[in-house]
Protein backbone atom coordinates (compact mmCIF):
# COMPACT_ATOMS: atom_id res chain seq x y z
CA UNK A 1 0.00 0.00 0.00
CA UNK A 2 0.94 3.76 -0.74
CA UNK A 3 1.86 5.61 2.65
CA UNK A 4 -0.05 8.84 3.14
CA UNK A 5 1.17 12.13 1.67
CA UNK A 6 1.49 14.94 3.42
CA UNK A 7 -1.19 17.10 1.84
CA UNK A 8 -0.25 20.30 3.91
CA UNK A 9 2.99 21.06 5.43
CA UNK A 10 4.27 24.47 8.06
CA UNK A 11 7.63 25.12 8.60
CA UNK A 12 8.52 27.61 11.07
CA UNK A 13 5.72 29.28 10.72
CA UNK A 14 5.17 32.73 12.27
CA UNK A 15 1.97 35.17 12.50
CA UNK A 16 1.40 38.46 14.18
CA UNK A 17 -1.18 41.27 13.94
CA UNK A 18 1.00 44.23 14.13
CA UNK A 19 3.10 43.87 17.38
CA UNK A 20 1.17 40.89 18.76
CA UNK A 21 2.63 37.76 18.01
CA UNK A 22 -0.30 35.00 17.37
CA UNK A 23 1.59 31.99 16.04
CA UNK A 24 5.66 31.36 16.56
CA UNK A 25 8.10 28.53 15.28
CA UNK A 26 4.56 26.37 13.98
CA UNK A 27 5.43 23.34 12.17
CA UNK A 28 2.61 20.65 11.03
CA UNK A 29 2.32 17.81 9.23
CA UNK A 30 -0.89 16.48 7.49
CA UNK A 31 -1.24 13.68 6.13
CA UNK A 32 -3.79 12.45 3.30
CA UNK A 33 -6.98 11.26 4.55
CA UNK A 34 -6.49 12.60 7.93
CA UNK A 35 -8.91 13.81 10.19
CA UNK A 36 -7.25 16.36 12.76
CA UNK A 37 -8.75 18.29 15.78
CA UNK A 38 -7.35 21.93 16.33
CA UNK A 39 -7.82 22.71 20.48
CA UNK A 40 -6.92 25.64 22.35
CA UNK A 41 -8.13 28.68 24.08
CA UNK A 42 -9.38 31.56 22.74
CA UNK A 43 -7.13 33.78 20.55
CA UNK A 44 -4.71 30.87 20.98
CA UNK A 45 -4.54 31.18 16.87
CA UNK A 46 -6.41 27.95 15.63
CA UNK A 47 -9.16 30.65 13.30
CA UNK A 48 -5.20 32.41 12.20
CA UNK A 49 -3.86 29.39 11.27
CA UNK A 50 -6.42 27.92 9.14
CA UNK A 51 -6.66 31.24 7.36
CA UNK A 52 -2.87 31.37 6.87
CA UNK A 53 -3.51 27.66 5.02
CA UNK A 54 -6.44 29.09 3.19
CA UNK A 55 -4.24 31.61 1.91
CA UNK A 56 -6.05 34.37 3.64
CA UNK A 57 -3.02 35.42 5.44
CA UNK A 58 0.19 35.85 4.59
CA UNK A 59 2.99 34.42 7.50
CA UNK A 60 5.68 37.11 8.49
CA UNK A 61 8.36 34.22 8.31
CA UNK A 62 8.71 30.26 7.60
CA UNK A 63 7.08 28.19 4.97
CA UNK A 64 3.11 26.63 3.97
CA UNK A 65 2.84 24.22 1.01
CA UNK A 66 -0.83 22.66 0.41
CA UNK A 67 -1.32 20.03 -2.13
CA UNK A 68 2.25 20.81 -3.30
CA UNK A 69 1.93 24.28 -3.74
CA UNK A 70 1.71 28.10 -2.35
CA UNK A 71 -2.21 28.41 -0.51
CA UNK A 72 -3.39 30.56 -3.29
CA UNK A 73 -2.75 28.17 -5.64
CA UNK A 74 -4.51 25.57 -3.75
CA UNK A 75 -7.19 27.34 -2.99
CA UNK A 76 -9.83 25.80 -5.61
CA UNK A 77 -8.68 22.31 -4.16
CA UNK A 78 -9.80 23.13 -0.24
CA UNK A 79 -13.60 23.76 0.95
CA UNK A 80 -13.91 26.27 4.08
CA UNK A 81 -16.92 26.42 6.47
CA UNK A 82 -15.98 29.47 8.71
CA UNK A 83 -17.67 29.85 12.35
CA UNK A 84 -20.02 32.79 11.05
CA UNK A 85 -21.40 32.97 7.79
CA UNK A 86 -19.66 35.40 5.50
CA UNK A 87 -23.14 37.14 4.65
CA UNK A 88 -25.58 38.92 6.55
CA UNK A 89 -28.46 36.24 8.02
CA UNK A 90 -31.08 38.52 6.46
CA UNK A 91 -29.64 38.75 2.85
CA UNK A 92 -32.16 37.61 0.42
CA UNK A 93 -30.56 34.85 -1.30
CA UNK A 94 -32.41 31.22 -0.95
CA UNK A 95 -30.43 27.86 0.05
CA UNK A 96 -29.27 27.24 -3.49
CA UNK A 97 -27.92 30.76 -4.20
CA UNK A 98 -25.56 30.09 -1.42
CA UNK A 99 -24.38 26.97 -1.66
CA UNK A 100 -24.03 28.03 -5.58
CA UNK A 101 -21.41 30.52 -4.33
CA UNK A 102 -19.14 27.64 -3.82
CA UNK A 103 -18.98 27.06 -7.55
CA UNK A 104 -17.68 30.83 -8.23
CA UNK A 105 -13.92 29.30 -8.37
CA UNK A 106 -14.41 26.53 -10.89
CA UNK A 107 -13.84 29.08 -13.45
CA UNK A 108 -14.05 32.86 -14.04
CA UNK A 109 -17.28 35.05 -13.55
CA UNK A 110 -18.44 38.13 -13.76
CA UNK A 111 -18.50 38.73 -9.83
CA UNK A 112 -20.79 37.07 -7.28
CA UNK A 113 -23.55 38.70 -7.42
CA UNK A 114 -24.21 38.21 -11.20
CA UNK A 115 -23.53 34.95 -10.97
CA UNK A 116 -26.86 34.29 -9.09
CA UNK A 117 -28.85 35.71 -12.05
CA UNK A 118 -30.80 33.52 -13.69
CA UNK A 119 -28.81 31.56 -16.12
CA UNK A 120 -25.15 32.85 -14.91
CA UNK A 121 -24.58 29.12 -14.22
CA UNK A 122 -25.04 26.28 -16.03
CA UNK A 123 -26.82 22.84 -15.53
CA UNK A 124 -23.55 20.97 -14.15
CA UNK A 125 -23.43 24.05 -11.40
CA UNK A 126 -27.32 23.36 -10.01
CA UNK A 127 -26.72 19.66 -10.24
CA UNK A 128 -23.70 19.96 -8.21
CA UNK A 129 -25.22 22.22 -5.78
CA UNK A 130 -28.20 20.15 -5.39
CA UNK A 131 -26.16 16.41 -4.81
CA UNK A 132 -24.52 19.07 -2.07
CA UNK A 133 -27.54 19.59 -0.54
CA UNK A 134 -28.84 16.09 -0.19
CA UNK A 135 -25.40 14.62 1.41
CA UNK A 136 -26.16 16.67 3.98
CA UNK A 137 -29.59 16.05 4.14
CA UNK A 138 -30.39 19.50 3.34
CA UNK A 139 -31.87 18.73 -0.47
CA UNK A 140 -35.61 20.15 1.30
CA UNK A 141 -34.58 23.55 2.01
CA UNK A 142 -32.87 24.40 -1.66
CA UNK A 143 -36.16 26.90 -2.20
CA UNK A 144 -35.81 28.68 1.59
CA UNK A 145 -34.53 31.92 1.83
CA UNK A 146 -30.87 31.69 4.03
CA UNK A 147 -32.43 33.85 6.85
CA UNK A 148 -35.79 31.60 7.96
CA UNK A 149 -32.81 28.70 8.77
CA UNK A 150 -32.03 27.04 12.37
CA UNK A 151 -28.81 27.24 13.54
CA UNK A 152 -27.90 23.52 12.59
CA UNK A 153 -29.77 24.43 9.25
CA UNK A 154 -27.59 27.05 8.28
CA UNK A 155 -24.39 24.73 9.76
CA UNK A 156 -25.43 22.18 7.04
CA UNK A 157 -25.90 24.66 4.34
CA UNK A 158 -22.44 25.98 4.47
CA UNK A 159 -21.07 22.39 4.90
CA UNK A 160 -22.88 22.00 1.53
CA UNK A 161 -21.58 25.33 0.33
CA UNK A 162 -17.56 24.33 0.73
CA UNK A 163 -18.18 20.57 -0.64
CA UNK A 164 -19.73 21.91 -4.10
CA UNK A 165 -16.44 22.22 -5.49
CA UNK A 166 -15.54 18.78 -4.72
CA UNK A 167 -12.93 20.01 -2.40
CA UNK A 168 -9.32 17.77 -1.70
CA UNK A 169 -9.31 19.21 1.81
CA UNK A 170 -11.52 20.48 4.03
CA UNK A 171 -11.47 22.69 6.61
CA UNK A 172 -13.43 24.05 9.06
CA UNK A 173 -13.57 26.72 11.98
CA UNK A 174 -15.74 25.56 14.88
CA UNK A 175 -18.66 24.18 12.81
CA UNK A 176 -20.60 23.17 15.80
CA UNK A 177 -20.35 26.03 18.41
CA UNK A 178 -23.75 27.21 18.00
CA UNK A 179 -25.58 24.18 17.63
CA UNK A 180 -26.69 21.65 20.40
CA UNK A 181 -25.15 18.26 21.49
CA UNK A 182 -27.53 16.12 19.20
CA UNK A 183 -26.68 18.22 16.17
CA UNK A 184 -22.99 18.41 16.62
CA UNK A 185 -23.40 14.29 16.48
CA UNK A 186 -25.16 14.27 13.44
CA UNK A 187 -22.44 17.04 11.87
CA UNK A 188 -19.27 14.90 13.07
CA UNK A 189 -21.18 11.76 12.04
CA UNK A 190 -21.08 13.02 8.52
CA UNK A 191 -17.85 14.62 8.35
CA UNK A 192 -16.97 10.76 9.57
CA UNK A 193 -18.16 9.99 6.42
CA UNK A 194 -16.44 12.43 4.34
CA UNK A 195 -13.47 11.75 6.00
CA UNK A 196 -13.33 8.40 3.27
CA UNK A 197 -12.51 10.81 0.42
CA UNK A 198 -11.33 13.77 1.40
CA UNK A 199 -8.84 15.10 4.48
CA UNK A 200 -10.34 16.98 7.35
CA UNK A 201 -8.82 19.54 9.71
CA UNK A 202 -11.51 21.12 12.26
CA UNK A 203 -11.22 23.47 14.79
CA UNK A 204 -13.30 22.63 18.25
CA UNK A 205 -13.77 23.66 21.68
CA UNK A 206 -15.14 19.91 22.79
CA UNK A 207 -11.64 18.33 23.00
CA UNK A 208 -13.48 14.73 25.01
CA UNK A 209 -16.25 15.35 22.15
CA UNK A 210 -13.69 15.28 19.01
CA UNK A 211 -11.42 12.60 20.43
CA UNK A 212 -13.64 10.12 19.18
CA UNK A 213 -13.73 10.96 15.85
CA UNK A 214 -10.36 12.66 14.61
CA UNK A 215 -7.12 10.82 13.87
CA UNK A 216 -4.96 13.37 15.75
CA UNK A 217 -5.52 16.31 17.88
CA UNK A 218 -3.07 19.79 17.29
CA UNK A 219 -3.04 21.70 20.51
CA UNK A 220 -2.39 25.52 19.51
CA UNK A 221 -1.68 28.13 21.57
CA UNK A 222 0.77 30.50 20.39
CA UNK A 223 2.97 27.21 19.28
CA UNK A 224 1.82 24.07 18.73
CA UNK A 225 2.12 20.14 19.60
CA UNK A 226 0.19 17.57 17.97
CA UNK A 227 -1.04 14.28 19.92
CA UNK A 228 -2.74 11.14 19.19
CA UNK A 229 -6.25 11.03 20.57
CA UNK A 230 -5.16 8.31 23.19
CA UNK A 231 -2.73 10.35 24.78
CA UNK A 232 -5.03 13.18 25.75
CA UNK A 233 -5.02 13.16 28.62
CA UNK A 234 -6.49 15.72 31.55
CA UNK A 235 -2.46 16.88 32.37
CA UNK A 236 -2.38 17.61 28.18
CA UNK A 237 -5.48 20.19 28.53
CA UNK A 238 -3.86 21.75 31.33
CA UNK A 239 -0.31 22.40 30.37
CA UNK A 240 -2.54 24.00 26.87
CA UNK A 241 -5.36 25.84 28.50
CA UNK A 242 -3.19 26.79 31.59
CA UNK A 243 -5.93 26.09 34.51
CA UNK A 244 -7.55 23.04 35.31
CA UNK A 245 -10.11 21.18 33.20
CA UNK A 246 -12.79 18.62 33.49
CA UNK A 247 -12.72 16.46 30.54
CA UNK A 248 -16.30 14.65 29.79
CA UNK A 249 -16.17 11.74 27.66
CA UNK A 250 -19.15 11.68 24.91
CA UNK A 251 -19.88 7.93 23.58
CA UNK A 252 -21.87 7.21 20.51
Amino acid sequence: MRSPQAVIELRDLSFSYGAAPVLEAVSLQVAEGEFLGIIGPNAGGKSTLLKLILGLLEPQSGEIVVLGERPRAATRRLGYVPQYPGFPRDFPITVEQAVLLGCLGRRSRPGWLGALAPGALGKAERQAARRALEEVAAADLAGRRIGSLSGGQLQRVLLARALVSEPTVMLLDEPTASIDLRLESDIFDLLKQLNARMTILVVSHDVGFICSYVTQVACVNRTLVCHRTDVIDGQVIQDLYGEQVRMVAHRH
